[in-house]
């Protein structure tokens, strides 16, 4: 009994035991629609890294958007793999971001 229960334990610590959020994986380039109806995430932009849930790098390069959390904004809808809208009230946003001006900074708050 006491191995079963060994087993379990060890299964259950070894597998992740909580999923990231599906935001969490967001890079590369993106386009703000000024239509929330359009928009695959409501985002609410913070004032502090302390809060937010995502930190967001801006790149001047689609190429350099490769990793979670670095983006590239472009207005051509074609050409982005997500949209955003940001939105005043953070109670209405899927998630919440902060730019950060240092690219090793970028990435889910949650996965730190």
């Amino acid at each position: 009994m006491r191995l079963i229960f060994l087993v379990i334990l060890g299964f259950i610590f070894s597998s992740k035991a909580y999923a990231q959020p599906a935001f969490c994986q967001l890079a590369g380039s993106v386009i703000v629609e000024k239509d929330p109806a359009r928009a695959q995430y409501r985002v609410f932009k913070e004032e502090s890294e302390t809060f937010a849930d995502l930190v967001v790098f801006q790149t001047e390069n689609a190429l350099f958007a490769d990793k979670p959390g670095r983006w590239h904004f472009t207005e051509i809808r074609a050409q982005s793999k997500f949209s955003i809208y940001f939105v005043e009230d953070r109670s209405r946003a899927d998630f919440s971001i902060f730019f950060t001006e240092t690219e090793s900074f970028s990435g889910c708050q949650n996965s730190r």
